[in-house]
C-alpha cells in the first residue's frame, strides 16, 4: 500500500460542514520525495491527507477512498497522470467528479489545454508558488464540498446522509432504519463521545425518550453494527457511551 499521511489536530475551516465533523480529504500524486512530502506536511495540518508516489498507487487510492480534492503530478512512473486522469474520469467510481489539481513542469498552452480537455480543473505550473498552490487546492475544496455535504467518512467506511447508503471499502453495507440513526449519530460526532442518551434522542421521540424507552435496544444496534462493519469499528467508553475508533481514521491498509 502506498504511504499514508494523516493529522486530526489542524483547525480545518471547512470543518463545520457536517455538523461540524466532516473530514476533508485530499489525495496527493507526486513522485518527487521533497515535493510531495512538502506539500502532504503543510495540508495535513488541516486536513487527511493521502500520499502516492507513482500513478498506480494513486489509482489504488482512488478506488478505496472518497476524496474532496486530487493533486496530480503529470510526470508520475508506473502510470503518467494523464493515464491516471484519463482512468479517472471514465471510470463510475466514487472519485468520478471530485476536483483535480495538475501540478506539472509541462509549462506549453497545448499541455495545459490536453490536461484540462481530459478532465482536470486546474492547472499550476512547476516551480510554483506555494501559497498560491493552497489557494487553488482551498477553491478545489470549496467546490467539492458545496456539492457533497451529504456525505461523511471515517476510514474506509462512508455515509451518506441524503441517499442512506453507508459503505465499506466500497462495498455496500445494508442497514435498518435505526442502524442507520446510530451509525450517522456516531459519524456526525466522531471527533467525541456519544452517550447512550443521546443516541436514545436520535433515534426516539421526545417523549419515549424522556421515558426511557428505547434504552435497552441501544446495546442491540451497535452489536448488529458491528457484525456489518468492522467489529472494532466502534469502541465503548465505560460509564460514558460509544465513539468511532480513532485506529480505523488512522488505518493505512
Amino acid at each position: 500500500m502506498p504511504e499514508m499521511l494523516f493529522d486530526r489536530g489542524g483547525q480545518n475551516p471547512f470543518k463545520e460542514i457536517l455538523s461540524g465533523k466532516c473530514r476533508v480529504k485530499i489525495l496527493i500524486a507526486e513522485d518527487d520525495p521533497a515535493l510531495g512530502q512538502q506539500l502532504a506536511s503543510i495540508l495535513r495540518e488541516d486536513y487527511a491527507v493521502d500520499l502516492a508516489s507513482d500513478g498506480e498507487k494513486a489509482l489504488e487510492y482512488l478506488g478505496l477512498y472518497i476524496y474532496d480534492a486530487v493533486v496530480l503530478d503529470l510526470g508520475l512512473p508506473v502510470m503518467d497522470g494523464l493515464t491516471v486522469l484519463r482512468n479517472l474520469r471514465d471510470d463510475r467510481g466514487k472519485n468520478k467528479t471530485v476536483p483535480v489539481l495538475v501540478l506539472s513542469a509541462r509549462s506549453s498552452a497545448s499541455d495545459r489545454v490536453d490536461a484540462i480537455d481530459r478532465g482536470a480543473d486546474d492547472y499550476v505550473t512547476k516551480p510554483y508558488d506555494m501559497e498560491e498552490v493552497l489557494a487553488r487546492i482551498r477553491a478545489l475544496i470549496r467546490r467539492s464540498t458545496t456539492h457533497s455535504t451529504t456525505r461523511l467518512t471515517w476510514g474506509v467506511v462512508t455515509l451518506d446522509t441524503k441517499s442512506k447508503r453507508v459503505t465499506w471499502e466500497a462495498s455496500l453495507v445494508r442497514l435498518t432504519g435505526k442502524e442507520f440513526k446510530v451509525l450517522e449519530k456516531l459519524m456526525l460526532e466522531s471527533d467525541g463521545i456519544v452517550s447512550r442518551k443521546a443516541l436514545v434522542e436520535a433515534l426516539y421521540d421526545d417523549k419515549d425518550a424522556e421515558e426511557g424507552k428505547g434504552d435497552d435496544s441501544i446495546n442491540v444496534f451497535i452489536n448488529r453494527l458491528r457484525k456489518k462493519l468492522p467489529s472494532d469499528f466502534i469502541e465503548v467508553v465505560k460509564n460514558v457511551g460509544y465513539r468511532l475508533s480513532p485506529d480505523h481514521n488512522n488505518d493505512p491498509a
